[in-house]
């Protein structure tokens, strides 16, 4: 893990996706129950998209997000965050890319280089992703990733079959 010392606030983004029951309904309320915490903050949120299933293409169609957050906790301490309010919330972990009702992913943490077992920053595959690309644009598409910015990713990421789900950036609101 290559960071400078940790103080005060930082910023991070955040993947949300689902493809069972209501995953809208559950990214909304795992973004809810961020927001509530005295050491998170959320600050920004996409727009909602619907896209196809990827790496298991078998199952039922994503809705995708992505979110800004700012934190008073260090990397592994937002991942379990994150993972507890997965597991609050029924996420069950069968198969890779396989269906799910709720899965939240770290993308970016401050300017870091995390290369821990269970956390790896920036997401390993998030360049590769337009269901990634395209809603962390509507956030920060100048937002330097591996060397690009997210807009440079996106322009050479394959979006056959991402559709915007809902504009308004407030749906998670509810």
């Amino acid at each position: 893990m290559s960071n400078p010392a940790f103080k005060g606030w930082q910023a991070a983004t955040l993947g949300l996706g689902g493809n069972i029951g209501d995953p809208v309904a559950a990214m909304a309320d795992a973004l809810r129950r961020l927001d509530e915490r005295v050491d998170c903050r959320v600050t920004s949120v996409s727009r909602l998209y619907r896209t196809p299933p990827w790496g298991k293409t078998d199952q039922a169609d994503f809705y995708n997000a992505c979110a800004a957050v700012e934190t008073l906790l260090a990397p592994q301490e937002l991942l379990a965050a994150c993972l507890e309010i997965e597991r609050t919330m029924k996420r069950v972990r069968v198969e890779r890319w396989g269906p799910r009702t709720i899965d939240i992913d770290i993308l970016t943490f401050a300017d870091w280089t995390i290369d821990a077992e269970h956390l790896k920053v920036p997401h390993p595959r998030m360049t590769e992703r337009a269901f990634v690309l395209m809603p962390l644009a509507d956030i920060d598409p100048l937002l330097v990733v591996k060397g690009e910015t997210v807009a440079m990713w996106l322009d050479s990421a394959d979006r056959s079959g991402i559709a915007v789900a809902n504009e308004n950036r407030a749906w998670w609101r509810g």
